[in-house]
Protein backbone atom coordinates (compact mmCIF):
# COMPACT_ATOMS: atom_id res chain seq x y z
CA UNK A 1 0.00 0.00 0.00
CA UNK A 2 3.06 2.27 0.29
CA UNK A 3 2.73 1.88 -3.31
CA UNK A 4 -0.36 4.37 -3.47
CA UNK A 5 1.71 7.18 -2.08
CA UNK A 6 4.43 6.38 -4.69
CA UNK A 7 1.76 6.59 -7.20
CA UNK A 8 -0.07 9.85 -6.24
CA UNK A 9 3.06 11.64 -5.69
CA UNK A 10 4.15 10.24 -9.63
CA UNK A 11 0.48 11.46 -11.02
CA UNK A 12 0.94 14.93 -9.40
CA UNK A 13 4.55 15.36 -10.72
CA UNK A 14 2.75 14.72 -14.24
CA UNK A 15 0.41 18.05 -12.96
CA UNK A 16 3.36 19.57 -12.77
CA UNK A 17 4.76 19.15 -15.86
CA UNK A 18 1.78 20.00 -17.77
CA UNK A 19 1.54 23.61 -15.62
CA UNK A 20 5.05 24.08 -16.71
CA UNK A 21 3.41 23.29 -20.70
CA UNK A 22 0.60 25.65 -19.82
CA UNK A 23 2.89 28.26 -18.23
CA UNK A 24 5.24 28.24 -21.63
CA UNK A 25 2.20 29.30 -23.97
CA UNK A 26 2.00 32.22 -21.73
CA UNK A 27 3.52 35.52 -23.68
CA UNK A 28 6.28 37.01 -22.25
CA UNK A 29 8.08 39.99 -23.58
CA UNK A 30 10.30 37.34 -25.40
CA UNK A 31 9.57 35.74 -27.99
CA UNK A 32 9.08 31.80 -27.33
CA UNK A 33 8.73 28.65 -29.69
CA UNK A 34 5.97 27.61 -27.33
CA UNK A 35 3.34 30.45 -28.44
CA UNK A 36 2.52 28.49 -31.67
CA UNK A 37 1.85 25.35 -30.03
CA UNK A 38 -1.82 25.14 -30.32
CA UNK A 39 -1.93 26.94 -33.64
CA UNK A 40 -2.90 24.56 -36.40
CA UNK A 41 -2.77 24.41 -40.04
CA UNK A 42 -4.90 23.59 -43.06
CA UNK A 43 -2.53 20.97 -44.47
CA UNK A 44 -3.47 19.65 -47.77
CA UNK A 45 -6.82 19.77 -46.49
CA UNK A 46 -6.10 18.35 -43.03
CA UNK A 47 -6.26 20.55 -39.63
CA UNK A 48 -2.21 20.04 -38.60
CA UNK A 49 -0.52 21.43 -35.21
CA UNK A 50 2.38 23.89 -36.80
CA UNK A 51 5.21 22.35 -35.27
CA UNK A 52 4.87 19.34 -37.51
CA UNK A 53 4.60 21.25 -40.72
CA UNK A 54 7.69 23.90 -40.63
CA UNK A 55 10.50 24.68 -38.25
CA UNK A 56 10.38 27.18 -35.56
CA UNK A 57 12.79 29.48 -34.37
CA UNK A 58 13.97 32.58 -32.46
CA UNK A 59 16.64 34.93 -34.68
CA UNK A 60 15.90 37.93 -32.14
CA UNK A 61 14.57 38.21 -28.43
CA UNK A 62 11.32 39.36 -29.98
CA UNK A 63 11.30 37.67 -33.28
CA UNK A 64 9.90 33.98 -34.03
CA UNK A 65 10.68 32.94 -37.63
CA UNK A 66 8.36 30.03 -38.85
CA UNK A 67 9.88 27.83 -42.40
CA UNK A 68 7.64 24.91 -44.05
CA UNK A 69 9.59 21.66 -44.27
CA UNK A 70 7.25 22.10 -48.12
CA UNK A 71 7.44 25.45 -49.06
CA UNK A 72 4.15 25.48 -51.30
CA UNK A 73 2.37 25.31 -47.94
CA UNK A 74 3.63 28.89 -47.14
CA UNK A 75 0.98 30.95 -47.95
CA UNK A 76 -1.21 28.49 -45.67
CA UNK A 77 0.99 28.83 -42.66
CA UNK A 78 0.81 32.39 -42.84
CA UNK A 79 -3.04 32.52 -42.80
CA UNK A 80 -2.54 30.36 -39.98
CA UNK A 81 -0.37 32.89 -38.06
CA UNK A 82 -2.17 35.62 -39.46
CA UNK A 83 -5.71 33.94 -37.85
CA UNK A 84 -4.44 33.78 -34.53
CA UNK A 85 -4.83 35.71 -31.59
CA UNK A 86 -1.12 36.15 -30.78
CA UNK A 87 -1.30 40.09 -31.71
CA UNK A 88 1.36 40.00 -34.13
CA UNK A 89 1.21 40.11 -38.29
CA UNK A 90 3.30 37.75 -40.10
CA UNK A 91 5.79 39.48 -43.26
CA UNK A 92 7.11 37.05 -45.52
CA UNK A 93 10.84 36.52 -46.36
CA UNK A 94 10.62 33.92 -49.42
CA UNK A 95 9.39 30.77 -48.03
CA UNK A 96 10.18 31.94 -44.64
CA UNK A 97 7.90 33.75 -42.24
CA UNK A 98 8.69 36.44 -39.46
CA UNK A 99 6.57 36.92 -36.61
CA UNK A 100 7.66 40.02 -34.09
CA UNK A 101 5.71 40.21 -30.86
CA UNK A 102 4.89 43.35 -30.44
CA UNK A 103 5.45 45.26 -26.49
CA UNK A 104 3.10 44.32 -23.82
CA UNK A 105 1.30 47.03 -22.77
CA UNK A 106 0.85 46.69 -18.66
CA UNK A 107 -3.17 45.93 -18.61
CA UNK A 108 -1.69 42.61 -21.15
CA UNK A 109 1.01 41.91 -18.75
CA UNK A 110 -1.97 41.72 -15.55
CA UNK A 111 -4.34 39.78 -18.06
CA UNK A 112 -1.63 37.21 -18.71
CA UNK A 113 -0.45 36.80 -14.67
CA UNK A 114 -4.47 36.12 -14.03
CA UNK A 115 -4.08 33.63 -17.06
CA UNK A 116 -0.90 32.24 -14.81
CA UNK A 117 -3.16 32.03 -11.79
CA UNK A 118 -5.73 29.93 -13.39
CA UNK A 119 -3.09 27.29 -14.72
CA UNK A 120 -1.63 27.19 -11.46
CA UNK A 121 -4.86 26.79 -10.06
CA UNK A 122 -5.87 24.19 -12.73
CA UNK A 123 -2.88 22.29 -11.35
CA UNK A 124 -3.68 22.58 -7.85
CA UNK A 125 -7.13 21.47 -8.54
CA UNK A 126 -5.78 18.30 -9.87
CA UNK A 127 -3.20 17.28 -7.22
CA UNK A 128 -6.53 17.79 -4.72
CA UNK A 129 -7.76 15.37 -6.86
CA UNK A 130 -5.26 12.71 -6.64
CA UNK A 131 -4.94 13.26 -3.54
CA UNK A 132 -8.47 12.60 -2.67
CA UNK A 133 -8.55 9.38 -4.71
CA UNK A 134 -5.64 8.20 -2.48
CA UNK A 135 -7.36 8.96 0.66
CA UNK A 136 -10.78 6.80 -0.39
CA UNK A 137 -8.71 3.93 -1.30
CA UNK A 138 -6.59 4.08 2.22
CA UNK A 139 -9.96 4.72 3.99
CA UNK A 140 -11.20 1.86 2.20
CA UNK A 141 -8.39 -0.67 2.50
CA UNK A 142 -9.00 0.56 6.05
CA UNK A 143 -12.38 0.11 6.44
CA UNK A 144 -12.27 -3.56 4.53
CA UNK A 145 -9.03 -4.67 7.31
CA UNK A 146 -6.41 -5.05 4.64
CA UNK A 147 -4.52 -2.71 6.40
CA UNK A 148 -4.40 -1.47 10.06
CA UNK A 149 -5.56 1.98 11.06
CA UNK A 150 -1.89 3.11 12.30
CA UNK A 151 -0.49 2.00 8.84
CA UNK A 152 -3.28 3.91 7.03
CA UNK A 153 -3.00 7.02 9.54
CA UNK A 154 0.94 6.94 8.12
CA UNK A 155 -0.03 6.54 4.86
CA UNK A 156 -1.98 9.48 5.07
CA UNK A 157 0.35 11.43 6.53
CA UNK A 158 3.11 10.78 3.44
CA UNK A 159 0.52 11.52 1.35
CA UNK A 160 -0.46 15.07 2.52
CA UNK A 161 3.71 15.62 3.32
CA UNK A 162 3.45 14.64 -0.85
CA UNK A 163 0.66 17.24 -1.59
CA UNK A 164 1.95 19.91 0.01
CA UNK A 165 5.31 19.46 -1.55
CA UNK A 166 4.07 19.63 -4.81
CA UNK A 167 1.71 22.33 -4.45
CA UNK A 168 4.85 24.55 -2.72
CA UNK A 169 6.35 23.40 -6.31
CA UNK A 170 3.37 25.07 -8.39
CA UNK A 171 3.34 28.17 -6.21
CA UNK A 172 7.15 28.87 -6.96
CA UNK A 173 6.69 28.13 -10.66
CA UNK A 174 3.56 30.43 -10.74
CA UNK A 175 5.17 33.39 -8.35
CA UNK A 176 8.65 32.94 -11.37
CA UNK A 177 6.06 32.83 -14.05
CA UNK A 178 4.17 36.04 -12.91
CA UNK A 179 7.90 38.02 -12.27
CA UNK A 180 8.69 36.61 -15.57
CA UNK A 181 5.61 38.34 -17.14
CA UNK A 182 5.91 41.51 -15.44
CA UNK A 183 8.96 42.20 -16.00
CA UNK A 184 9.99 44.92 -18.44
Amino acid sequence: MANLVDQAKTQMEKSIESTKENFAGIRTGRANPALLNGITVEYYGAPTLLKAVATIGVPEPRTLSVTPFDPSQANAVEKALRDSDLGASPRRNGAQILLTMPELTEDRRKEYVKLAKTKAEDGKVAVRNIRRKAKETIDKAIKDGEMGEDEGERLLKDLDKVTKQVTDQLDALLDSKQKEIMEV
